[in-house]
């Protein structure tokens, strides 16, 4: 077994059956942890199954660094094959499930087959059982949560699914830490269709290190240097939602259903307002300095809620109109609750406005009307009326209805809160993503500040360069805000890395693994999805054929010719040819050869 790592546990959900399996030293090597074990899994497991069958497994994966003091060692990966856009999916949450599952003694947990009733999956250490959901089921998220902290004792930690993953609403999430979520990909759908309503675990033993006083010296300096950044007390008042003014004064800021960039109600909904209004207190996961999370209350509504965070506060708030910080809050908490995706949520409800400004929908709510937009958050977790098919999201709303041109998806999932007409990196990283259109594997609206909004070239550097290093942390089971945000340095991952493992891997070892993790789960898409291939990254019409009608991305668009050249440009350095395809060669070179049947008739 590989020094650092514990064993994967394999869940038979229809017979209760649960057995373990040894984590080799040359599996550990190759795939490192976290995403990289759940990516390898995947790949190898489920083979041409239907997102929603059977034959599709839920493979929770963790990394190395998960539960050790390294800061910010609290991420788990949730992996299956996605019911939102039928490819590879994988979301990550922090909180606290991700220790606790390593102090179980688990690196990686398999869920496969189909419970025969309502479940809950409890584990507590070594004791794996299935037991009978029955009276959870059909409870929101959070309020499951909390009963099943009372029903088995504080110190378990539960991922836990609300009634849009019961309902099989595509992009369903799944809640952790009442406010924590693996929110994109469908994860909770898939669970629900497994009956699985939550998965508690519980653990006492001690998480595998190879040399103990290594770790705690250089997590030591790391705890330091984030604490002594410029920006600490910033991200420790207001986490991610300071954003919010700053993304509207760039263009960026998604307005009524990225119609926009710029949202004059800003200021109504922002980082300061918030804190004003409805912050209680700053929340943390397992080992963090930064304490992002801020915990808020609503007097208005009579609800706590984890946020908001700027990605909701963009999609539910200006993305959907709403000019009053307690009313993103609540739609927050119904989505939480409910167990939807913010991010997705947000840009189905947006599509539905606009397309009723439009006349293709009928009775459609509108911008601006937080009461309008609750009634259609909760008709689509119970998937009633026009909520039946805005569960499917916007991909097949936009093939129902019309409206493809302004269906703001890639790959059929959601874009999430970046308007990036006058941000062509940016806007490629949603293009090439490896789960569809999501901003956590390459954050680029930065550089195209620094490189020049209509600048192309160069780009494709940037976006490839940042999906090595942003997954990169999801292998190794840490949060990568210490890194990006308080200038941690690479090299001290590395080292802990190695003191954990007793590995002696360089930066550029655990990148060379984060690109090959890449490049399986793209052979992933173009195994397993019929047709898939260039078109499949194309973005949003009106990102390519609509100016940015005003604010600081006025006149700005990303045209066709453009595009083309943006992804003709990033397959070429990415050893891939001309539809997307990776090479033989490019397998080769990274120890995929066992693809090259699969994708190369």
């Amino acid at each position: 077994m590989a020094k650092g790592y514990g064993k994967i546990l394999r869940v038979d959900l229809k017979t209760g059956r649960a057995t373990t399996e040894e984590i080799t030293e040359e599996f550990a090597r190759k795939w490192v942890g976290g995403r990289g074990f759940g990516a390898k899994i995947l790949y190898d497991e489920v083979r041409g199954a239907e997102p929603l069958s059977e034959g599709n497994k839920v493979i929770i994966a963790t990394g190395p660094l998960a539960g050790t003091l390294c800061p910010q060692g609290a991420k788990t990966s949730f992996h299956t094959k996605s019911p939102l856009t039928g490819g590879y999916a994988d979301s990550n949450m922090g909180g606290m499930f991700a220790p606790e599952m390593r102090y179980a003694g688990y690196e990686v947990i398999i869920l496969e087959n189909r419970a025969e009733k309502p479940s809950t999956l409890v584990i507590d250490d070594d004791k794996v059982e299935l037991r009978d959901a029955k009276e959870h089921w059909g409870k929101g998220a959070i309020d499951t949560e909390l009963a099943l902290k009372k029903e088995l004792g504080e110190e378990f930690q539960c991922a836990v699914i609300g009634p849009a993953g019961e309902n099989l609403v595509k992009f369903a999430c799944i809640t952790h830490d009442f406010g924590r979520q693996a929110g994109r990909t469908g994860i909770g759908a898939v669970l629900g269709h497994k009956r699985i309503k939550a998965i508690c675990v519980r653990g006492t033993k001690d998480a595998p290190v190879a040399d103990i006083r290594a770790m705690e010296r250089i997590a030591k300096r790391m705890h330091r240097t984030s604490r002594s950044h410029k920006d600490f007390k910033m991200w420790q008042d207001y986490g991610t939602s300071f954003f919010i003014p700053l993304s509207s004064e760039w263009g960026s800021l998604p307005t009524r259903n990225f119609q926009t960039g710029t949202y004059e109600h800003a200021d109504k909904i922002d980082h300061k307002t918030m804190r004003e209004r409805v912050v209680k207190l700053d929340k943390a996961c397992f080992g963090c300095p930064m304490c992002c999370g801020k915990y808020s209350y609503s007097s208005r509504y009579k609800v706590y809620c984890e946020g908001c965070e700027y990605e909701t506060m963009a999609m539910l708030g200006a993305n959907c109109g709403l000019t009053d910080v307690e009313d993103v809050l609540y739609a927050n908490w119904l989505c939480d609750n409910l167990g939807m995706d913010t991010i997705s949520a947000g840009s189905v409800c947006a599509f539905i406005m606009e397309a009723g400004e439009k006349g293709l929908i009928q009775a459609a709510p509108k911008f601006g009307d937080a009461q309008e937009l609750f009634e259609l958050l909760q008709k689509i977790a119970r998937r009633e009326g026009i909520g039946n098919v805005a569960a499917e999201g916007t991909k097949q709303l936009s093939a129902a209805y019309g409206g493809r041109e302004f269906a703001m998806q890639v790959k059929g999932m959601e874009m999430s809160a970046y308007e990036s007409r006058g941000a062509p990196a940016m806007l490629l990283s949603y293009m090439t993503c490896d789960v569809g259109a999501h901003h956590n594997r390459s954050w680029a609206v930065l550089k195209d500040l620094e490189l020049g909004r209509e600048k192309i070239e160069g780009k494709a550097d940037v976006v490839i360069d940042l999906q090595h290093k942003r997954p990169f942390f999801d292998i190794l089971g840490c949060c990568r805000f210490c890194w990006i945000e308080t200038g941690v340095p690479l090299e001290d991952y590395a080292e802990i890395f190695n003191a954990v493992t007793g590995f002696g891997f360089t930066v550029d070892d655990l990148l060379k693994a984060s690109e090959r993790v890449w490049n399986l789960t793209r052979c992933y898409w173009w195994r397993e999805v019929e047709g898939f291939g260039r078109s499949w990254d194309m973005p949003p019409e009106r990102e390519m054929k609509e100016p940015v009608p005003s604010g600081a991305a006025k006149g700005l668009v990303v045209p066709p010719e453009k595009v083309n050249a943006l992804l003709d440009d990033y397959y070429r350095k990415r050893g891939w040819d001309e539809s997307g395809k990776p090479t033989k060669e490019k397998l080769t070179e990274l120890g995929l050869d066992f693809a090259i049947n699969d994708i190369y008739d």
